[in-house]
């Protein structure tokens, strides 16, 4: 009996551009900070962990120095910046006027966002008891990015996603320098999520303004 014939066989995975490969693996090494401000790296460091050429590389570098997370030495390397209090107290002013303005527009909040919510909340404790930080700050930004995407208003929310790589970098600092805060911030997150189930406008944008700002106390020093 002739036997079947036999199937195509399977294509090998396509690999992204060696540059983009570079530019991925420094990036979240930086964002989750296990290269942390200070840090001094080398293009054949980076080649050699990435298993590519150092060409790659260089572009991959100029293309992070440009975003503000690298500053470039010839000769020498790439520093990775670390992040300032300035830094810290611009991106939470930013984030005090866009996420209470969105949270007041997100208010009566329709049945899909009460859900999405509720399911970004049993993550985040899902992952702050397998300690993953990363991941915690993670799930703490799309938390209140989903309340400014349902503000309605598409240019803010733009101007939103424009902090995402600062918000993930600095909740993971935070977190590292203050264990409570994660046992912090998912308690608020359940309260400002309350708010908003209540329908209650004013009580929803105070946690908001409560929950941001313990990041300047922080700044300052001090703890809340």
């Amino acid at each position: 009996m002739p036997s079947a014939p036999a199937g195509p066989a399977p294509q090998p995975t396509k690999q992204p551009p060696a540059a983009d490969r570079v530019y991925m693996h420094v990036k979240q090494a930086v964002l989750d900070r296990r290269y942390e401000g200070g840090t001094l790296l080398t293009e054949g460091g980076l080649a050699q962990a990435v298993g590519v050429s150092r060409t790659p590389v260089r572009e991959a570098l100029l293309k992070l120095e440009m975003e503000g997370l690298l500053k470039l030495y010839p000769k020498k390397g790439a520093l990775v910046l670390a992040v300032s209090a300035q830094e810290i107290a611009d991106v939470v002013e930013t984030r005090l006027l866009v996420e209470e303005f969105a949270v007041r527009r997100a208010v009566p909040a329709p049945a899909p966002l009460i859900a999405r919510l509720e399911e970004l909340l049993e993550e985040q404790k899902r992952r702050a008891e397998a300690g993953d930080l990363a991941e915690v700050a993670v799930t703490d930004r799309c938390f209140h990015a989903e309340i400014v995407k349902h503000a309605g208003n598409q240019i803010l929310s733009r101007l939103y996603d424009q902090l995402r790589d600062r918000q993930l970098r600095m909740g993971v600092a935070v977190m590292q320098s203050q264990p409570d805060r994660v046992a912090k911030n998912i308690t608020e997150h359940a309260e400002i999520l309350d708010r908003i189930k209540a329908g209650d406008v004013e009580g929803a944008a105070h946690c908001v303004r409560q929950h941001l700002s313990w990041v300047k106390v922080l700044v300052r020093g001090e703890d809340r």
